[in-house]
């Protein structure tokens, strides 16, 4: 059996996701020789420490009924800085524009030769190749399924299911969000504005959707995409990005006459890394509705590879986070 030490940092939607998920699955890890104990948990105003591992149902319930995690005054990084453990989960919200607390956290933990599995998109959209260099300097992992497909698997299918493979081109939809109005607004021949009030009640678009609806999150996704599968050396502002507020119905409906569906398509290929609206055959595996995700990749032996799945939620994203950790930590 091996005893990993973890902390959490970031006990938003998805942080919450995770100790739910460890909780869910214990039993599951215990039996591949993997004893999970979290020793931290912050959120972005206090902080839980046991050294013996905390108390994820107690955990939980406090930070539904009061907003806070615990009692102690100690941010993130303090815990990563002095707290002896293997493993930081960094959930932490991204920050587009500096790579924010993230990008900070990460790099106190590669400092101490600490492993780090994020779900957080901006260290690695900015700045890709000092988080892996620094990483490999420290000889720890650092994985990121999470940051890009949530539950539905993208970076570990092509670099691990599909080691050996040539990755030649890719495209997919990458935003829920944007998924959701666009399908919508088809459905209901209804304008963006009234889907995206819409998705907003119902929880699928934030208050402020401008990350999602201009293109900006899928970018992001991108840029990692490009990097770790492709080998480029891109950031966020080498992305050419068109959101989908200027979409119309009649735009909508003329396309779906002809047999198309508008979605917002993002691409990798050799040179090339680009977010727009793009017409995709209704009979595309492109063409999926609602708040679904799909990726689809060209490669040199396998040929065309599609799959499709959840692009967010809390316990998906927590799936892909689950899965970057059994994979460091099984063998």
């Amino acid at each position: 059996m091996k005893t990993i030490r973890a902390s959490i940092i970031g006990f938003g939607a998805v942080g919450r996701g995770v100790a739910q998920v460890l909780l869910d699955k214990n039993d599951y890890l215990q039996s591949i020789g993997i004893d999970m104990r979290i020793v931290a948990i912050a959120d972005s105003k206090t902080a839980l420490v046991d050294h013996q591992g905390v108390d994820l149902e107690s955990a939980l319930s406090r930070k539904k009924e009061t907003g806070t995690v615990g009692s102690e005054i100690m941010s993130g990084t303090e815990i990563i800085r002095t707290l002896d453990h293997e493993l930081v989960i960094e959930t932490t919200p991204t920050d587009i524009d500096t790579g924010g607390v993230g990008l900070i956290n990460m790099m106190a933990a590669f400092e101490r030769c600490m492993d780090v599995v994020t779900s957080n998109k901006g260290p690695l959209a900015l700045k890709y190749g000092e988080v892996i260099a620094a990483a490999k300097k420290s000889g720890s992992h650092c994985r990121f399924e999470a940051t890009v497909g949530g539950a539905m698997p993208v970076i570990n299918l092509a670099c691990d299911v599909l080691a050996g493979n040539r990755m030649i081109s890719m495209e997919g939809i990458f935003n829920g969000t944007c998924n959701y109005i666009l399908s919508r607004m088809m459905e209901e021949q209804a304008p963006y504005e009234q889907m995206l009030a819409e998705a907003q009640e119902l929880g699928i678009a934030e208050k402020d959707p401008t990350y999602d609806v201009e293109g900006i999150d899928t970018a992001s996704k991108l840029v990692i995409v490009a990097n770790s599968i492709f080998g480029m050396n891109a950031s966020y502002r080498d992305v050419t990005v068109t959101g989908i507020t200027r979409i119309t119905p009649e735009a909508l409906s003329l396309a779906n006459a002809d047999g198309f569906a508008i979605k917002l398509i993002g691409e990798v290929n050799d040179s090339r890394i680009n977010v727009a609206p793009k017409l995709v055959p209704l009979s595309h595996p492109l063409a999926v509705g609602g708040t679904l995700n799909v990726f689809s990749v060209q490669t040199d032996l396998a040929g065309p590879i599609t799959i499709t799945g959840k692009g967010a939620g809390s316990i998906e994203t927590a799936s892909a986070i689950l899965s970057d950790i059994i994979n460091i930590y099984k063998n």
